[in-house]
């Protein structure tokens, strides 16, 4: 039976820097030090007014297919992950299709939040081993939130930003290489706790929902603080009984980046070191869906993982929705 092998990457980043002094100019407070000390952000990207969601995916997207070395027509399916999509309809995927021209390939977003990337490559992975119809499927993470951030919240507006990150997954008979094993898990009574409220057909734009600000994102409800170190570290568990490994035996894993205490909290569980989970928030804050793919790119490039390595990928995002897999690269 095939498999799906990870073939490439790629990453794209607006080029609007965004430094923490802005938001002491904006707020009319120092967060900046509170920022670099406590989150450990010191800039972030945000999109310009004129570009999009597929504008990041399309640029994350070519450098994924240069580096696999394949034409956009080569590609049988595109996945795009993403909660900040270029429409309510039609999806963002078909978008990026048209704008690549791979015109072979079958199209589908997926909404986990910012559990969405791990999600679409669980997907990804499961067509490529199920049917040989499909060779090569194009997954991409993207966000672009600063498009739904409410200026004058600071507990949203420092932290969120834009990007797209993604992989090339690719059927190879290879053994001992590619997807090992998944998981998705879903804590749906916290569905209210934080997103984008309006815009849906439970309550459309109108005058009143933009005075409000229920179309921009809003943290509406303080989560327990230990529930992503504590979910995180049994899916990593969980993937580890089920390929009969230890812990210590994972080379990298990537894991959502929206708070690197909860990531060294989930490391120290673990029994790791904090340097076996790859992080890149420092300089581009908290970018979503597309932050797994982007940390995945970034360690890739600089030599962190290679052919051989075994790495877990473990997201979570609103709704609550999480997701783990596991790859041998």
């Amino acid at each position: 039976m095939q498999n799906a092998i990870i073939a490439a990457t790629g990453a794209y980043v607006p080029t609007r820097r965004i430094d923490n002094a802005y938001f002491d100019q904006l707020l009319g407070e120092t967060v900046s030090i509170w920022l670099e000390e406590k989150v450990e952000i010191f800039e972030r990207r945000w999109c310009t007014p004129t570009e999009s969601t597929a504008d990041l995916c399309v640029q994350a997207a070519h450098q994924a297919l240069d580096r696999a070395k394949l034409s956009p027509d080569e590609l049988q399916l595109i996945i795009i992950a993403t909660d900040t999509p270029e429409f309510i309809s039609p999806s963002t995927a078909s978008v990026v299709q048209h704008r690549l021209g791979a015109k072979s390939a079958g199209t589908f977003d997926i909404n986990t939040a910012c559990a969405g990337f791990v999600t679409a490559l669980d997907v990804g992975a499961k067509y490529i081993q199920s049917d040989v119809n499909y060779q090569n499927i194009l997954v991409i993470g993207a966000y672009a939130m600063s498009k739904y951030l409410n200026l004058a919240d600071k507990k949203t507006v420092t932290l969120f930003a834009d990007g797209a990150g993604a992989v090339i997954l690719q059927a190879s008979n290879v053994k001992n290489r590619g997807f090992l094993s998944s998981q998705l898990v879903s804590e749906g009574q916290y569905h209210d706790y934080m997103g984008i409220y309006a815009g849906g057909t439970q309550q459309p734009i109108t005058a009143a929902t933009l005075e409000s600000h229920a179309h921009q994102l809003v943290f509406a409800k303080k989560f327990p603080k230990t529930l992503n170190p504590e979910i995180w570290s049994a899916m990593a568990l969980e993937l580890n009984q089920r390929l009969g490994i230890r812990s210590d035996e994972v080379d990298q894993y990537f894991i959502t980046q929206i708070n690197i205490n909860s990531i060294r909290e989930t490391m120290d569980r673990l029994e790791l070191p904090h340097s076996k989970a790859h992080t890149i928030m420092h300089y581009y804050g908290y970018t979503g869906s597309a932050c797994i793919p982007m940390a995945f790119n970034d360690a890739w490039e600089k030599n962190l993982v290679q052919t051989g390595d075994l790495v877990y990928f473990i997201g979570s995002g609103g709704g609550l929705a999480f997701a783990s897999a596991a790859f041998r690269l």
